[in-house]
């Protein structure tokens, strides 16, 4: 019963880390509707960037910890997946498309997780198993929350 919970969690987890996390663009402000003549407008022809990293990289960078994690763990305890959950950390780097600085903090993360479960797991123990089971959790709750508050599906 563990394995087939895991596994529809999993599929969870695939289904919703692949939709675009874009955060919409701000509506246009509306002009003033009484103004007797138009206030001159500043020089607004180059939009301003977002300074710093959106409000939803903290769980980003957990999620990649946690992709990272799933990686060695799966392949640790059988799961004939193959590059299924870095491909799932490419899903995720190909909608960001973060600048280097981000795309390494990102990459940071997966390889930290991944790593920190090597160094300690050399075979499939049931300390590992509920692991992946907490991991794919929060995996599926991280993914479904940043979506739900910033995404949009395309």
């Amino acid at each position: 019963m563990r394995t087939f919970r895991r596994s529809l969690i999993g599929a969870a987890i695939i289904a919703v880390i692949p939709f675009e996390l874009a955060i919409p663009a701000p509506a246009p402000a509306k002009p003033p509707a009484a103004a007797a003549s138009p206030a001159p407008q500043p020089n607004s022809a180059v939009p301003a960037e977002p300074s710093g990293p959106p409000p939803y990289d903290d769980e980003l960078l957990r999620l990649s910890e946690i992709l990272g994690s799933m990686h060695y763990l799966r392949t640790l305890c059988g799961g004939n997946e193959g590059s299924l959950w870095r491909d799932q950390m490419q899903g995720l780097l190909d909608s960001e498309q973060p600048d280097s600085g981000r795309r390494a903090r990102f990459v940071d993360r997966f390889n930290r997780g991944y790593e920190g479960f090597r160094a300690v797991y050399r075979t499939c123990t049931e300390a590992a198993t509920e692991a992946m089971d907490r991991y794919m959790e929060e995996g599926g709750r991280i993914a479904r929350d940043v979506i739900a508050r910033y995404g949009k599906e395309k």
